[in-house]
């Protein structure tokens, strides 16, 4: 049996592909600007593959160009690690990034935000005082303008953060949690367990969704793009594309 890792293999084409596992279902790639998020997304058959597939870029394993730091990092911030500020993109005074990431064009990291760990903030991302970012993909567009935690997770394009919304990546259903953790995230569709090959797997958020303040989204969230979420403490499960969640 293979070893299960947080950053499993780049799918390769399978005999057959549930539709609401390929990130066509929640992103719409053609209205993705950016050519390195574009063909990231391109080369993945499901999302259970993108993460992997941000690591391999930062990597430099991708035949993907990376584009040059030519963007600002105002004095005050904090930056470590190998950290990709693209051209028009900004990390504000007083924000905190550490590397592997990539900053698109028109992205601005505030002051009193966090990026971290093999993150790629999309073109024209917003990520605002105590916003945290780790190991996901920002496609383009996002605003999280306040206090509140994205792990482990994919975002679509417009994709609205409220404060204090949190992603969670581990269940606690099995016993003590572990770091690294063990036992592999599975997603449901049609009451059925569907393998992420993934120890920690978060949430994808189709594009155009908003994120009502307060809402906790359980391990492995499948949100449809321009799904409608009501205010609701915890989501968690597939919401199908256009559908309304209570």
């Amino acid at each position: 049996m293979p070893r299960l890792t947080d950053t499993p293999t780049i799918d390769t084409a399978p005999e057959h592909v549930d539709h609401r596992t390929t990130p066509a279902y929640y992103i719409d790639t053609a209205a993705i600007t950016d050519p390195v998020v574009r063909h990231l997304l391109n080369r993945c058959h499901t999302v259970f593959g993108i993460k992997k597939a941000v690591t391999d870029l930062l990597a430099g394993r991708l035949d993907i160009p990376l584009p040059q730091t030519t963007g600002v990092i105002e004095p005050g911030a904090i930056v470590r690690g190998r950290v990709i500020v693209a051209a028009g993109a900004v990390i504000a005074e007083g924000a905190h990034v550490t590397g592997p990431v990539l900053v698109c064009p028109g992205a601005v990291i505030e002051a009193g935000a966090r990026v971290r760990d093999t993150t790629v903030i999309g073109p024209g991302c917003r990520i605002g005082f105590g916003a945290e970012v780790t190991r996901s993909l920002l496609t383009g567009g996002v605003f999280m303008k306040h206090t509140s935690f994205v792990g482990d997770s994919v975002l679509g394009l417009g994709v609205n953060i409220g404060a204090f919304v949190s992603t969670t990546g581990l269940r606690v259903t099995s016993g003590p949690v572990t770091e690294p953790a063990t036992e592999e995230m599975c997603a449901h569709l049609d009451g059925r367990r569907v393998p992420t090959g993934q120890t920690k797997f978060g949430a994808v958020i189709g594009d155009g969704v908003i994120v009502p303040a307060g809402t906790v989204l359980q391990p492995a969230t499948l949100i449809g793009a321009h799904t409608l979420l009501y205010p609701k403490t915890q989501v968690g499960g597939f919401f199908p594309s256009g559908s309304q969640g209570r």
